[in-house]
């Protein structure tokens, strides 16, 4: 008999948008925004209660401190300052997740820390490293094919390869960037061939009509879109027909 397919399906959540508590009624994994991008201790408090309700994995969303941005403006800071701004965020998302009961099992950057790093293989590194001195048994969602996916699991950490059904891809498997014209796919059904594409095919098409390799082991939506929910309903509805399990990954 053939297995099936399996797709961890995330969303980026605690941002304080309004829809996390039906969201979280969808999805497999949700990315905790740690504060500093936006939302807040009580929303980020708010939002792991609704995880543990729903049985969904719990990740840290770190971000530059850029709360003005959203945590989508490029910085160069030093190492250092790296290393400080990720335990930060990660040391105060593990406290709460102990007062609610539940276990933080991965970590997915955010915006443009999650870019850079796709990016920069330095970066990357430092990211990496960061990780695994808070704790090792923590796993690295990331860009398929991105740098801080070779760079955490040079050093032994579990790695996810991420997806996206919402963003345009250039053609050697970065996103194009939001402040490009179409970055974010509108249409529900682009979005969904999209998804199925890089579950079944395990490529995506490029904004120029490339073919381009992809390792799907989880898809974001993102939560703070005004029509998410509707979105994840669509993409959770599609996946059960074709008999696509959406569950997180066996490692947790």
């Amino acid at each position: 008999m053939t297995q099936a397919l399996r797709i961890d399906l995330n969303a980026d959540v605690a941002e304080a948008c309004g829809q996390d508590a039906a969201l979280l009624q969808i999805v497999s994994s949700a990315n905790v925004c740690c504060g500093l991008h936006a939302g807040s201790a009580v929303t980020t408090y708010q939002t792991l209660h609704f995880a543990k309700q729903h049985g969904v994995r719990v990740g840290a969303h770190p971000s530059y401190d850029d709360r003005a941005n959203f945590g989508r403006t490029n910085q160069n800071l030093s190492d250092d300052d790296v290393i400080a701004v990720l335990t930060y965020q990660l040391g105060a998302i593990q406290a709460l997740c102990q007062q609610v009961g539940v276990p933080l099992s991965y970590v997915k950057p955010h915006g443009a820390l999650y870019n850079q790093a796709a990016k920069d293989p330095h970066l990357a590194a430092v990211v990496a490293r960061a990780i695994q001195a808070f704790d090792t048994n923590l796993s690295v969602m990331a860009l398929s094919g991105g740098a801080l996916i070779d760079a955490a699991r040079a050093i032994g950490l579990a790695v996810e390869s991420e997806v996206f059904a919402d963003r345009r891809y250039e053609d050697n498997g970065a996103l194009v960037a939001r402040s490009q014209p179409h970055a974010v796919i509108e249409d529900d059904d682009e979005a969904l061939a999209q998804v199925l594409q890089m579950i079944t095919q395990g490529t995506v098409t490029s904004v120029h009509g490339k073919t381009v390799r992809v390792q799907a082991d989880s898809i974001c939506l993102h939560g703070d879109s005004a029509h998410a929910v509707a979105f994840a309903r669509r993409i959770f509805a599609t996946l059960n027909e074709r008999g696509i399990v959406i569950a997180a990954p066996n490692r947790v």
